[in-house]
């Protein structure tokens, strides 16, 4: 199997509530995601996408789209929790994502999965992703 990589990056805070140490706190973080994607290589001569599976800047608009307009230099909290319920200025709330789950790098991780693979280009099946929420530290996910 042949596989295209594209990595991307994105600011976001986020607070785990519960969270027995400092990351109950709103904190951010510099997040890298490593986007892989596979598919069959086009072997259509004279084609402008001949010999390839997919086109680098079609995977950019894809999870720019998808993901980084989303969660750049967003707050993402858990609905329903305490930070989520404060009264919150209007002119903050348009970066403010309120989720169903915990937001960490796992749950965050599986969410941009779905977010991706409900909107992928026909012919391209996404297989694995790598979020990095420290330049240590990161969750992934395989098809």
């Amino acid at each position: 199997m042949v596989t295209l990589n594209k990595i991307f990056t994105f600011d976001m805070a986020h607070a785990l509530e519960h969270y027995p140490g400092k990351c109950r706190h709103i904190h951010g973080h510099t997040y890298i995601l490593h986007v892989s994607v596979a598919g069959d290589i086009l072997d259509q001569p004279g084609a402008p996408l001949d010999g390839m599976i997919a086109d680098f800047g079609d995977i950019k608009k894809w999870v720019k789209d998808e993901v980084i307009d989303l969660f750049d230099h967003a707050l993402v909290l858990r609905k329903k929790s305490e930070m989520a319920e404060m009264n919150w200025p209007d002119k903050h709330l348009s970066r403010i994502l309120l989720t169903d789950y915990q937001p960490t790098c796992e749950n965050i991780m599986l969410d941009i999965r779905d977010r991706l693979t409900k909107a992928a280009p026909a012919g391209i099946n996404l297989v694995n992703l790598r979020l990095y929420e420290t330049p240590t530290s990161y969750a992934e996910w395989s098809k």
